[in-house]
């Protein structure tokens, strides 16, 4: 039997999340859960509702853990709405990983997720009984659910395609284990909508502070020509998510602390690939407290911490590297408009959208358009090449490529993946700035690549 107390934070935690959860403190949110004994319901931190007693309060730190409790999802606070917070994980990137691959690929067995993770079964289940207190499947379960739960609330897609997007086989799972699990049936969420509606429009919470302005100004400064476009408050682009294509809208509501997001997707199968990636590209998952902390330790003035910054993404890695080549030893407007070029000749248009080239389509071009020394072009040539190759490439790999170094790896794993310690410490502007400024990076640690962005932010 596992232990109920394997899911409760220690003493210490418990301390801080009360006193959060007494001041619905937004910095918190998604960070913790707060179940109530009495009501056998949960909530987020910020829920409006009145404020249980500390004796008939339990926390949780997955909202899937109080689900695996037996408590269920509060229809006020909506806690399928919360950002994520994988921060707590800690040193067991194997778990995280998992997690998010469970959410992410929901088409892929246990089995075929373990293999991914290099790990057979048998530990797969074991690490999450570990940590979490449930097996993979009651996670993933419980992960879909709180997803369709979100659909329901959020948009006008029918119970059919809500089911397709959140994993079920078919609306009748989705009836049958939604109401199994929240004691609700779908169309008890489903209040009077208007499914004709075109686009899927949701809510993706973040954690303050976030410096919306700095993400727009990043993003702008590096917006390829009829792929990206960027105003005041915010920011589109389209997408290739396999052979599907899409596009997505996201603006900032900065007084309620979530994003507006637009997606048009003709598959709805992809929307939870393409909803986490854009939690990825905006970085809505960030610790900021933590992050701060080790910014200030390893040496960054107090006065000069850009507060709320995060890491701008790109859609995935093979743009990243493709950025990173075509941007070496130039400006950032110079590679920027070698990008337009390039998505202009060989990306595939549809209507007034355009779309970033494949890595086959590079391949069957000569490139003859790119005016840059034939050594980059033959980089760039050899990077598709190895990307359609391989069916699930390295990132390290490209180190083996012929003019691919160090820099435009880490590069892509910042921006394509969004790994949070990459240190770029050859890097012109880096260097002027260590010149400056006392540092000790590796203090920063895990947290290297947020140190990296401050650098860059300072004047």
């Amino acid at each position: 039997m596992v232990l109920k107390h394997t899911l409760i934070m220690h003493t210490q935690m418990n301390a801080d999340y009360q006193q959060a959860r007494l001041t619905r403190d937004p910095r918190f949110d998604g960070t913790f859960f707060i179940a109530v004994k009495t009501t056998n319901i949960f909530c987020r931190s910020i829920c409006p509702a009145n404020t249980p007693l500390e004796k008939n309060v339990e926390y949780f730190q997955l909202a899937q853990q109080a689900m695996f409790a037996g408590y269920r999802p509060c229809l006020r606070c909506r806690p399928d709405s919360a950002p994520h917070s994988y921060a707590w994980q800690g040193v067991n990137t194997t778990v995280h990983r998992a997690m998010r691959l469970l959410r992410q690929n929901r088409e892929l067995s246990i089995e075929e997720i373990a293999v991914k993770l290099g790990i057979t079964t048998r530990y797969f289940r074991h690490l999450f009984q570990q940590h979490l207190g449930l097996s993979p499947k009651q996670y993933q379960l419980f992960d879909k659910v709180l997803f369709a739960k979100q659909l329901l609330h959020q948009s006008s897609l029918s119970i059919e395609n809500i089911a397709d997007a959140s994993g079920f086989a078919s609306a009748r799972r989705l009836q049958h284990n939604f109401k199994k699990v929240t004691g609700l049936t779908p169309q008890q969420i489903r209040q009077s909508k208007n499914n004709k509606e075109q686009l899927i429009t949701l809510k993706l919470a973040f954690r303050p502070p976030f410096n919306w302005q700095h993400m727009q100004s990043f993003l702008a400064l590096r917006a390829i020509q009829g792929v990206e476009y960027v105003a005041d408050n915010f920011y589109s682009r389209t997408f290739n998510i396999g052979t599907d294509k899409g596009w997505f809208r996201v603006s900032a509501i900065q007084d309620k602390n979530y994003l507006q997001v637009e997606i048009s997707l003709a598959n709805i199968e992809k929307l939870m690939t393409v909803l986490s990636n854009i939690e990825r590209i905006f970085d809505l998952n960030a610790d900021t407290k933590s992050i701060r902390t080790q910014l200030l330790r390893c040496g960054v003035p107090a006065d000069k911490m850009v507060t709320g910054l995060r890491i701008p993404g790109v859609w995935d890695t093979f743009e990243a590297g493709c950025r990173a080549i075509l941007g070496q030893q130039i400006s950032v407007k110079a590679a920027i408009n070698l990008l337009s070029l390039l998505t202009k000749e060989l990306g595939e248009t549809e209507g007034d959208k355009c779309y970033f080239p494949s890595a086959k389509a590079i391949t069957n071009s000569d490139l003859a358009f790119l005016k840059i020394p034939n050594s980059r072009k033959q980089t760039l040539l050899l990077f598709a090449q190895h990307i359609v190759s391989c069916s699930a490439p390295s990132v390290d790999d490209w180190l083996n490529i012929k003019g691919i170094g160090p820099w435009t790896v880490a590069y892509a794993k910042m921006r394509g993946q969004s790994s949070p310690d990459i240190w770029l410490n050859t890097d012109l502007i880096i260097k002027k700035q260590l010149a400056k400024i006392k540092i000790d990076p590796e203090l920063a640690r895990p947290w290297r690549s947020y140190l990296t962005f401050q650098l860059w932010s300072m004047p």
